[in-house]
């Protein structure tokens, strides 16, 4: 487990299911949903293609701070429409990296036009955790003579 490994493993350890949003759904339908699955943000799509992307950041900022109503506003108003994404085959350093330039905490994954995954920050982090408690082990077991070359 290195930083340089694609995001197809950091998607193995996630459950399949990749929650969004359609855009004609209200924003307080959006939230909600948020709340239930315990997520920050959801892609915005019509089939399988993504279309934008809606935040809890999205909806303080453009609802709460704007007094408008979360029950009558579509996630179409309020949803980012210029969405960063990355494909499977890019590595997780290169996520660190575009997520951190960015000021972004999720990244919608998209192959061949469709969404397959998201990505946190958070999902980000525990692999690099994981990566580098893997490193100190591999050391670990080399000075102790434990390691086989």
């Amino acid at each position: 487990m290195k930083l340089g490994s694609p995001l197809t493993v950091i998607l193995s350890d996630k459950a399949p299911n990749v929650w969004s949003i359609s855009a004609d759904a209200t924003v307080f339908e959006a939230i909600q949903f948020m709340a239930e699955k315990n997520v920050g943000a959801l892609p915005v799509v019509e089939g399988k293609r993504l279309i934008g992307i809606v935040s809890e950041r999205d909806y303080t900022r453009k609802i709460i701070l704007k007094g408008k109503s979360s029950r009558q506003t579509p996630v179409r108003e309020i949803m980012s429409q210029q969405v960063i994404t990355a494909r499977p085959s890019e590595t997780a350093e290169e996520c660190m990296r575009t997520m951190t330039e960015k000021h972004i905490r999720h990244l919608p994954i998209v192959e061949n036009g469709e969404l397959t995954g998201m990505i946190s920050i958070g999902d980000i982090v525990k692999f690099v955790i994981s990566a580098q408690n893997a490193t100190i082990e591999q050391l670990e077991q080399y000075i102790g003579g434990g390691y086989s070359a």
